[in-house]
């Protein structure tokens, strides 16, 4: 299979992740035996690991989502995440080349459980040195 139908299977799936593999084979031009296939090989190699629904945070009703940077002591690293992933308000965790080694995505009913997660939470884990969270408003694509 060439990059290039790689490429097209690719973003179809990151457009709707959704879309069955008819419509992908329909949109990617390729066949859906090709979209199983490829489809198959990408989960099995890690490549792509979940599904998830695309969420506006302004519609959705009694949720605060905030993405939080945190700095690490790079010593306890494996035990943070390890940590953090069990976390239930963390929907999502990153490691960041940018301001903060870790961006964990916070989920909860308003800005003050936000606030009482990194403080509880976050901030009690051994290794964690900073949090810093950005409040997530509407979402523009």
């Amino acid at each position: 299979m060439s990059a290039e139908t790689e490429d097209r299977i690719l973003a179809v799936l990151e457009d709707d992740a959704q879309a069955s593999y008819t419509e992908i084979a329909d949109r990617a031009d390729v066949s859906k035996p090709t979209v199983r296939k490829y489809i198959d090989k990408l989960e099995s190699e890690g490549v792509i690991v979940g599904y998830s629904a695309d969420i506006d945070p302004k519609k959705l009703s009694g949720k605060s989502i905030a993405m939080v940077g945190v700095d690490v002591a790079s010593e306890r690293y494996v035990e943070v995440t390890r940590k953090l992933k069990r976390l239930d308000a963390v929907e999502s965790l990153y490691t960041s080349s940018g301001d903060h080694m870790l961006m964990a995505e916070v989920r909860a009913a308003d800005g003050d459980e936000v606030g009482e997660i990194i403080r509880d939470d976050v901030l009690s884990i051994d290794g964690v040195e900073a949090a810093h969270p950005s409040f997530l408003q509407e979402r523009l694509k």
